[in-house]
């Protein structure tokens, strides 16, 4: 008697997606994947500008779960695209992506969903969750940052201290001095007029991204990426970066009461170089609902210890 296969994984394609119309001439990327009856998540992902990864759905069992991604404004498969430098980013700030997630919220006729994302991805969910806490069931965080001025200060001036080499070509390719606006001067020079100046500069930026993680084992995966993913990314970045991300400084961890005893985990790397623990720590001390673990071998990566983490929180949410 023959048997018939077993069936596929769950995450080897997405049962539903498409493209959503959010105003200001922007259409977003999204896809569900997983159980059509199961728990509602979203994946917020991270850069800002770097798209949703295929990966994402391993920090969920898809048997529990009705994973949503989606592609932030910009990126990704969502459209007008970054790349092309004709597209204007004036219409992409936190408060536009916020709005977006709740437009995908209503849309995809979900009532209250978990929230998933590490890096930019922390730093959007928390807005969204403080602004939106009735919508959010949990949250899980790998890699927590907050945007901070002075974090931003630390990506891409402080932690230079451990790469020396590598900050002064960074330095180098701003056209600016070491006590200069380097995220400024970058965000001016992606924006030039000149094709190879914008070329030079996003290569220049994602070659100190790289250099940054570069003690974690996993390559170059910032220079990695197709090239169009790339100017996009560096675009955005250098666009949210040199505004603060429009967020009041301190106002994310300040305002983190808000979430009251709304389950939270986070998970950090104690070897994240780029965005040190400390934040983490503060995050956690002002929400009640927080437990923080800190992972001593992980850095701004993860790993596998970083996931398995993860996949016991959202474990244990789905019950």
């Amino acid at each position: 008697m023959s048997v018939s296969p077993p069936p596929p994984p769950a995450e080897a394609e997405p049962y539903d997606s498409g493209m959503l119309d959010v105003g200001d001439g922007q259409r977003i990327y999204w896809e569900v994947r997983g159980n059509p009856r199961g728990k509602p998540a979203v994946v917020v992902h991270g850069g800002p500008g770097s798209g949703c990864s295929p990966r994402a759905p391993r920090a969920f069992d898809l048997d529990r779960y009705r994973v949503v991604l989606f592609d932030q404004r910009n990126c990704g498969r969502s459209t007008p695209h970054a790349a092309d430098p004709s597209v204007s980013l004036l219409h992409n700030t936190t408060d536009h992506l916020v709005a977006d997630m709740e437009r995908l919220r209503h849309h995809l006729g979900i009532g209250r969903w978990l929230l998933h994302g590490g890096s930019w991805g922390s730093t959007l969910l928390l807005a969204y969750a403080e602004r939106h806490p009735e919508r959010v069931s949990e949250i899980v965080v790998p890699s927590v940052t907050t945007t901070r001025r002075s974090e931003i200060d630390w990506l891409y001036r402080g932690v230079g201290r451990f790469f020396p080499e590598a900050w002064d070509r960074f330095v180098t390719g701003s056209g600016t001095g070491p006590d200069g606006d380097l995220v400024g001067a970058y965000a001016r020079l992606v924006e030039d007029a000149d094709p190879a100046v914008r070329a030079r500069a996003v290569a220049d930026w994602l070659a100190w991204e790289d250099a940054v993680v570069s003690a974690e084992g996993m390559g170059a995966p910032y220079a990695a990426r197709p090239s169009a993913g790339q100017t996009a990314m560096v675009r955005i970045c250098t666009w949210y970066f040199s505004h603060g991300a429009w967020l009041e400084e301190g106002a994310l961890i300040r305002d983190a009461h808000r979430l009251g005893s709304l389950p939270g985990e986070l998970v950090h790397g104690r070897l994240d170089l780029g965005g040190p623990v400390h934040t983490a720590w503060e995050l956690a001390r002002n929400w009640p609902g927080a437990r923080l673990s800190v992972v001593e071998s992980a850095g701004h990566l993860g790993g596998a210890e970083t996931l398995r983490l993860v996949r016991a929180a959202t474990d244990r949410f789905a019950a």
